[in-house]
């Protein structure tokens, strides 16, 4: 009887943007690609301005109105000229900030590079200490020197390298800016940039292309400490919850998930070997690029699986369980983070299409799953799936030899009688350590009598009888005379007789 699909299917229109622009959408986008969630974002800021600017319009009339009114009371002083001069000022700053903004991707032409001046200038401006050390670290310096030798071909690659650079230092200095801000301006500066590229410098969709991946690799290498998982968020935190959901799921065969692999093959063992060790190496890598880069590698290694087991070509419908059983054995180190990562600082178009948005989609798809993941999608009851999870029973397929079905009864029942005498063990055990304990106990009541005893025994005797009084002159001279005494007779007595041994 051929197994049944548990659950674990998904269409693939429901891959894609739900706006229905043919993009791959992303859950951490609510099903939306990059491109329609920034203009519903783009779209709901722009009310908030519009609401903002007409309360200030309302204020400043407000106010334009009751200085009116003042300057009626007070027309007999003189004239009021310095605010009027203070308004004008006041208009000039606003206007120059506003021009500094927009000449930031505007190359300048009224300043031209001094002649004596190199074609890079890798000297950065100053920066605080800690942002200073982690910027001349070895792989921001490796970024650094090869962005500058891929961009020194290009007539455009030294406003380019000013740019990125410029861009970088700005976003340092804001440590305390959230993610998700952070994204916006990284996402921003990719698309400007980008349609700097296709308009003022000519380039073709290719050359563009290949650009934005440099500068992805630049920028992110020199952001990543501040990028990656900040303390703004609490990535961190739902790392754990997924690394401990996972780990509670460790007793989910490959049976249960449907999967079309058969480990047995050495072929398709490799595979998945190698998959799992792509999708833990995601973690290793700095550039959202090459973290997109090993989940496509683990994803190959997972087609090759299935190809080899079911003798052709894999379907979707076979790859995503399999992506799911993958991610369950590898239980991938800070899972959560590496997806919001890429997800926030990603070249978009990277994203939208390409086999890379593909499988980091169903990557997407596959930790939503597994977060979700109860008995049904199993085909499993409550009870069941409750049992397996709390770690109580474990997941016993019934076979179908009546030989190998007593085979294993035999063997559940030296489970049984083995648990039981680990359970005798355990109570033996018990009891050796409480008679421990007592034996302690008894050894410190008997110290402790025996110091009550020598006590009691050293107050009975007084003082005086302890230490005798030392003897007098005279007792000591009628002493030493009677020893003399003892010597002279002991000298005046014959030798006693020695025994004689005669011979027979």
């Amino acid at each position: 009887m051929m197994s049944q699909r548990r659950g674990i299917h998904l269409d693939q229109s429901e891959l894609l943007c739900k706006k229905g622009c043919g993009f791959y959408g992303n859950t951490a986008w609510q099903g939306l690609c990059s491109k329609c969630w920034r203009e519903e974002n783009q779209r709901e800021k722009q009310k908030q301005i519009q609401e903002d600017w007409a309360l200030a319009e309302r204020l400043q009339r407000e106010e334009e109105e009751a200085y009116a009114s003042r300057q009626q009371k007070t027309q007999s002083q003189p004239s009021i000229t310095p605010f009027s001069k203070f308004e004008e000022r006041k208009t000039k700053e606003k206007s120059s900030k506003v021009n500094t903004v927009t000449k930031f991707f505007i190359p300048s032409t009224k300043t031209p590079p001094k002649k004596d001046a190199a074609p890079f200038d890798t000297q950065s401006s100053p920066s605080p200490s800690s942002s200073t050390s982690r910027q001349s670290s070895v792989d921001s310096d490796i970024a650094t020197r090869e962005f500058i030798d891929f961009l020194k071909p290009l007539k455009s690659g030294r406003e380019i390298f000013k740019q990125c650079r410029a861009f970088t230092e700005t976003m340092v200095y804001k440590r305390d800016i959230g993610a998700d801000e952070l994204s916006e301006c990284v996402q921003d500066f990719y698309q400007n940039l980008s349609e700097r590229l296709q308009t003022q410098f000519k380039g073709s969709s290719d050359q563009v292309e290949c650009i934005m991946d440099e500068v992805e690799k630049y920028m992110m290498t020199r952001l990543y400490k501040e990028a990656f998982c900040p303390e703004t968020t609490d990535d961190e935190k739902k790392d754990l919850a997924i690394q401990k959901r996972i780990r509670a799921l460790h007793w989910v065969t490959i049976e249960m998930l449907c999967v079309p692999v058969d480990e047995e093959i050495p072929e398709v063992s490799d595979s998945v070997v190698k998959a799992i060790t792509d999708v833990i190496e995601m973690d290793s890598k700095r550039v959202p690029k090459n973290k997109l880069a090993c989940i496509t590698r683990c994803s190959k290694h997972i087609f090759n699986a299935i190809k080899v087991s079911k003798k052709e070509a894999a379907s979707a419908d076979d790859f995503l369980p399999t992506l799911i059983y993958i991610v369950l054995k590898a239980n991938p180190p800070r899972l959560h983070s590496n997806i919001q990562y890429i997800t926030r600082f990603c070249n978009p178009s990277r994203l939208m299409t390409g086999e890379d948005g593909y499988y980091f989609t169903n990557l997407c798809c596959a930790v939503a799953f597994i977060e979700k993941l109860d008995g049904q999608s199993l085909n499993l009851s409550s009870e069941e799936f409750e049992l397996y999870m709390s770690g109580q029973v474990s997941p016993n397929w019934p076979l179908t030899s009546g030989a190998a079905t007593s085979s294993s009864n035999s063997a559940l029942s030296q489970v049984h009688k083995r648990l039981d005498l680990l359970t005798g063990l355990g109570e033996r055990q018990e009891r050796v350590i409480e008679k421990a304990r007592q034996l302690e106990s008894d050894l410190i009541d008997w110290t402790d009598e025996v110091e009550q005893k020598v006590q009691s025994v050293l107050e009975s005797f007084p003082p005086d009888m302890q230490n005798p009084p030392a003897p007098t002159a005279s007792e000591t001279a009628a002493a030493s005379s009677a020893i003399d005494s003892d010597n002279v007779e002991n000298e005046l007595l014959p030798p006693p007789l020695q025994p004689q041994v005669f011979a027979g």
